[in-house]
């Protein structure tokens, strides 16, 4: 693996503040009725965090040749999406979690209810958002992109790998069963964003759509084999939530199944995989490049 800065390049810290923009604009004001559920919103997705699936949908977009205004809905989607499953996965009955993006959780600031409805309205929204369609915008192209967006949050996709994963809780899972788990839970959200913005940008080759795949697979895995691997070296202040949680709670994680050593290995492998299937992309893939080396290195 190429050795990478663990830091964004310049034009990808850029289109962060472009994704936070456009998410400020897509939330409902916090003093429009009911208050309590539209700050609470604001607060699950507007307080950090790296906006890394908002960066995939831009990278693929700028690879296919459109950095326009069509990207910002579904990376507005995907990201809220994404705050909605941490909400969620926070609550007392699910990871039980109270510290998220160096802040309290959503649940420890309103409450478990309104925590539960703002991850609802949420999903609702994210789904609004890529519904809304531009004028003169391709109807065939978002349904395909509101298609996308489902499948990856739905049984085969997020809430199918959060059931894998309360599954796996206290059980020695393989290698295989552990990336399958995380292939749901964490890269179809992931895959779906590189999708997104290729679908956006106007893509129809089917063979450029499963190259992105593989790319997103390999990205999406690498992503949480970091996690993983912070979760034992990181220190709660940096990482922006509970360090030493997943071992506290018994889980199955890419260190405890295969150890550290094999884990950075596996990171690299990954990576490799990553870069080796957009390489016919050339220049046009630079952004998508750095972000597979930045999930693998990243410190937070």
């Amino acid at each position: 693996m190429t050795p990478a800065s663990t830091d964004l390049p310049a034009p990808l810290k850029a289109l962060v503040g472009r994704a936070d923009d456009a998410l400020a604009r897509a939330l409902p004001a916090e003093d429009l009725p009911p208050t309590d559920l539209h700050r609470a919103m604001r607060y699950a997705v507007l307080g950090g965090g790296k906006r890394l699936r908002p960066l995939f949908v831009y990278a693929a977009g700028h690879a296919l040749g459109n950095d326009g205004p069509l990207l910002d809905a579904p990376a507005c989607a995907v990201e809220i999406i994404h705050a909605y499953s941490l909400v969620h996965d926070d609550l007392p009955a699910m990871d039980d979690d109270a510290l998220r993006r160096g802040r309290p959780t959503c649940h420890i600031v309103f409450g478990e209810a309104m925590a539960i409805l703002a991850g609802d309205a949420l999903q609702a929204l994210a789904f609004e958002l890529l519904a809304i369609a531009p004028e003169g915008d391709n109807a065939r192209q978002r349904i395909a992109m509101l298609r996308t967006l489902g499948a990856a949050c739905g049984a085969e996709g997020m809430a199918g790998g959060q059931a894998f994963d309360l599954a796996g809780v206290g059980h020695k899972l393989s290698l295989d069963e552990l990336e399958r788990m995380h292939a749901y839970k964490t890269g179809a959200l992931i895959r779906a964003s590189i999708r997104l913005g290729a679908l956006a940008a106007g893509c129809v080759d089917e063979s450029m759509f499963a190259r992105l795949d593989r790319y997103g697979h390999a990205v999406g895995l690498a992503f949480q084999v970091r996690d993983d691997i912070l979760d034992v070296e990181g220190e709660s202040a940096v990482i922006g939530k509970t360090a030493g949680k997943d071992a506290a709670a018994d889980k199955p994680t890419f260190p405890s199944i295969i150890g550290l050593d094999a884990s950075r290995a596996r990171l690299a492998s990954l990576v490799d995989e990553a870069l080796e299937a957009i390489s016919p992309l050339g220049q046009r893939g630079e952004w998508l490049a750095d972000l597979a080396r930045y999930s693998a290195t990243r410190g937070h």
